[in-house]
């Protein structure tokens, strides 16, 4: 198939002490004909809405109490839409997570949740799942507020997805059976299904508690202790989560490390694991998925689609569809349309009605934007469509490459 590339960058918020040369400079054209940047003002006055959830948790929960870190450092978890810090959280090391490692040893060895029937341990995660939707609007305004998803997302997709999610592996936990298996011979041969032990997790920023869900989720429910690092830029829901849960299985570590979901991250998890007793490790890691549009395709359908591909969650999703291939004979109508499509998405407060995106989870990640697009060769054409949506944070919506 004879094709041609558009690839779509999602970008961030940036605040107006932004180094690079495209402040608030009204609808204008960038070097020349290579970048056309397009910015929209009509939402530069508009409120901050803060949202009137409470943060409680923020110290590191080990074996079923919230304590500070044991070198007393805090660092803060920033609102990503100005920059302001929400609340100053509990700063994990190796000391804490060493304590929360004993912690879930002791209470696999000793503790009642390897021992309890499964359908006793599948009552507990369903109870779990009965308190996330009793809290859903604390924990949706928290996850919106941390993360920089819309509240709309948050609250009626994700939020009710956490608890489905965990009903569902609950309903794993005594559906998981050993074999009796055929041998040749007078000889019974058969096969057990037991609980590992201690599982070691980390959580990525862009789902918190969806990834908390299925990390979380089906170690439990098959008897195992947990200890959870999660992301530095995110950690206030899983806190919440945890004092729902509140069982000493489950510990849960804020602090700084690796990216979750990086390929360098799972070499080097990966290395560790051989390198001391080939201990069992599972990746899910972020990759560049590919949207193809066909000669024959609904032009109109698949610029929506495409279009969902890229943006959903301000494009932070691992299995994103940020590389579309369009075939020739269609591909000015594609672009022309996907333009289009881009310059009508809203952009603004994420906790009012209609708003489709909001800012990224961090800043860091609009300086990596910018050196991904001046590192293109020029005659490449780079579209922005940015809305300013407060005195202090722009939002770019789209580029979109050519």
């Amino acid at each position: 198939m004879a094709a041609r590339r558009v690839s779509s960058l999602l970008y961030r918020s940036f605040s107006t002490s932004s180094p690079f040369p495209f402040r608030s400079q009204g609808r204008n054209c960038y070097n020349g004909s290579r970048v056309v940047r397009r910015f929209g003002t009509s939402s530069a006055a508009e409120k901050i809405i803060r949202p009137s959830v409470q943060v409680s948790y923020t110290q590191l929960l080990i074996d079923g109490n919230f304590v500070d870190a044991a070198s007393g450092k805090t660092f803060p978890t920033i609102d990503p839409r100005t920059g302001e810090v929400i609340a100053d959280v509990a700063e994990g090391d190796a000391e804490d997570i060493d304590r929360a490692v004993k912690a879930a040893r002791k209470a696999f060895d000793e503790g009642p949740w390897p021992k309890m029937t499964a359908y006793e341990r599948s009552r507990v995660m369903l109870r779990f799942a009965d308190l996330v939707e009793k809290h859903s609007e604390d924990l949706a305004a928290l996850e919106t507020w941390d993360n920089g998803k819309t509240y709309q997302q948050a609250k009626t997709a994700e939020i009710p997805m956490l608890a489905r999610l965990f009903r569902y592996y609950a309903g794993w936990a005594d559906k998981i059976h050993g074999l009796t298996v055929p041998a040749d011979g007078n000889y019974h041969v058969q096969t057990l299904h037991e609980p590992i032990g201690v599982a070691g997790q980390i959580n990525p920023r862009n789902f918190p508690l969806l990834m908390f869900a299925w990390k979380v989720g089906p170690a439990l429910a098959c008897g195992n202790t947990i200890v959870l690092k999660i992301a530095e830029q995110t950690p206030l829901t899983a806190f919440y989560a945890g004092k729902l849960f509140l069982v000493s299985v489950l510990n849960i570590v804020s602090g700084f490390g690796p990216t979750a979901g990086s390929t360098d991250t799972g070499k080097v998890i990966l290395g560790l694991a051989a390198n001391s007793s080939l201990k069992p490790v599972t990746l899910e890691l972020g990759g560049k998925s590919p949207f193809i549009v066909f000669e024959d395709a609904n032009i109109n359908k698949a610029v929506e689609l495409a279009h969902f591909a890229l943006f959903f969650n301000q494009g932070q999703c691992c299995c994103a569809g940020s590389r579309t291939y369009v075939h020739e004979k269609v591909y000015d109508e594609f672009v022309e349309k996907a333009k289009a499509r881009a310059l009508k998405r809203v952009v603004g407060d994420l906790f009012k009605k209609g708003i489709e995106q909001g800012p990224q989870v961090t800043h860091s990640l609009h300086y990596e934007c910018i050196t991904v697009v001046d590192a293109f060769p020029s005659g490449i054409r780079v579209f922005l469509n940015v809305e300013v949506a407060y005195d202090l944070v722009k939002m770019i919506s789209w580029i979109l490459l050519e």
